[in-house]
């Protein structure tokens, strides 16, 4: 027997099928479908107060307000009668034409009134824009948020813990010591520049016909500027009007959205591998959730589960917008059909990153910092003072420091004894040597602080 759930194909409509399904409603069949029928009908009632006002001036009341309904928002029904057209011509647009005319027949629309359904339109001039309204859609009700979410929650956690002292490491070692909350804080303002940019993208569409140049549209109606009523047209949904295309709206928008949404991904799985890296130091635990398992074997683990749910999703994501950015403005001469499979798998890339910052949000809320273990390792790393002794040492005129440091410490363990008596043998003016006694790992901390706290 077919369960939905667990006979899907795509794990997005099987297993995580709940935490993505307000992408479902954007970017299902029965999304584009409906934003199609949004568009046929605004279309035909912006003829109607212009190019086409003296034809359709007599059309029933019923029939205007039936399109002023679907140019809202069409209903499930509607759909399902859509897609049983579309099984008998096998052409998607089509049947929405179809569906339509019959409709406004139905509530007393003239055989000439119908002939203003879809006029001067290819598929393309619909489709199109029914892409870039769900992108739209998409960017402004579930992405933009889930990152302002995660930026938020880094910048709580940034504040939170912005003096808290933590061993840095470069190339994997022992490095000068930063803050838990600078490290965070870092995250916080690396994402919320990338969001910038991924708000920043124009959403592009066209309404000129089939090769873009309103060919039918002059011979038709050669008074009307028809190029001023596409561009109404198109702002007035929201968008940026494109005059310069083939039949098919060029795409290099989706590639300035797919690139700048890899790049808020990029941030997203570097801040995955570090906290998943501070989870093996042991400096973040994770809440124990009741009832889940860790290992099938090992009881005691209590993996970085979401963590890495979350960077496998974000690459899953990126390859498929990678893809999308190299080919989508790719299209032989004035129209190949390699976009249209395509792109209907954008609400597969966008249903990755939106789940992967799901399981970021849920993943941040779970770690508890482990403050004693984050000292013990400070505390066991007084070389890193290194640094700290060989700039005061530089900063005095005194040869040869980095040399003489770059002697004391590497190929030996240094403690706290051993780097103050090293520290003693320097010939420093007593304010610094005082000062540079009193450093430790843990107060070696520069504008740590300050900077953890600077929102952006």
């Amino acid at each position: 027997m077919f369960m939905p759930s667990i006979d899907a194909l795509s794990p997005l409509d099987g297993r995580y099928a709940g935490r993505v399904a307000v992408l479902r409603a954007i970017f299902s069949e029965a999304g584009l479908m409906r934003e199609r029928t949004r568009v046929e009908c605004a279309w035909l009632l912006a003829l109607a107060q212009g190019p086409a006002s003296a034809a359709l001036a007599g059309l029933e009341p019923a029939a205007r307000a039936w399109l002023e309904s679907l140019a809202r928002d069409p209903q499930p029904t509607d759909v399902a009668a859509i897609k049983a057209i579309e099984a008998r011509t096998n052409h998607d647009v089509k049947a929405v034409e179809l569906w339509l005319r019959a409709g406004l027949e139905q509530r007393g629309a003239a055989p000439a009134e119908l002939e203003w359904v879809h006029f001067g339109c290819t598929s393309e001039d619909i489709n199109n824009l029914a892409y870039a309204l769900m992108v739209k859609r998409a960017r402004a009700e579930v992405l933009l948020p889930a990152i302002d979410g995660l930026a938020a929650t880094l910048q709580h956690l940034a504040g939170r813990y912005a003096e808290v002292g933590m061993l840095a490491r470069t190339h994997g070692q022992t490095a000068t010591p930063t803050t838990v909350g600078k490290e965070l804080a870092n995250f916080a303002a690396r994402l919320r520049g990338q969001r910038e940019g991924l708000a920043a993208v124009r959403v592009l569409g066209k309404m000129n016909g089939a090769v873009g140049n309103f060919n039918a549209h002059c011979v038709a109606l050669p008074q009307v500027d028809w190029e001023s009523v596409s561009e109404a047209f198109v702002a007035g949904l929201g968008l940026q009007p494109n005059v310069h295309t083939t039949q098919i709206e060029p795409h290099d928008w989706i590639a300035e959205f797919a690139h700048a949404l890899i790049r808020v991904d990029t941030v997203l799985i570097d801040l995955a591998r570090d906290l998943w890296g501070y989870i093996s130091l042991g400096y973040f635990r994770q809440r124990l959730v009741a009832g889940e398992v860790g290992s099938s074997t090992m009881p005691h683990k209590v993996n970085p589960i979401d963590f890495e749910n979350a960077e496998g999703n974000l690459g899953i994501a990126d390859a498929l917008l990678a893809h999308f950015a190299e080919k989508l403005p790719i299209s032989r001469w004035q129209r190949d059909l390699t976009d249209s499979t395509v792109l209907r798998n954008l609400g597969v890339a966008l249903g990755h990153a939106a789940l992967a910052f799901d399981s970021l949000r849920i993943g941040l809320a779970k770690l508890e910092l482990d403050e004693t273990r984050v000292r013990e390792d400070l505390d066991a790393s007084w070389e890193v003072l290194a640094e700290a002794v060989q700039t005061v040492m530089r900063a005095r005129g005194l040869p040869g420091a980095y040399d003489r440091l770059k002697t004391f410490t590497r190929g030996r363990a240094v403690d706290r004894i051993a780097m103050q008596e090293f520290i003693a043998t320097l010939e420093l003016p007593e304010e610094d040597r005082a000062r540079l006694l009193a450093l430790e790992p843990a107060s070696y901390l520069g504008l740590a602080a300050r900077l953890a706290r600077r929102t952006r």
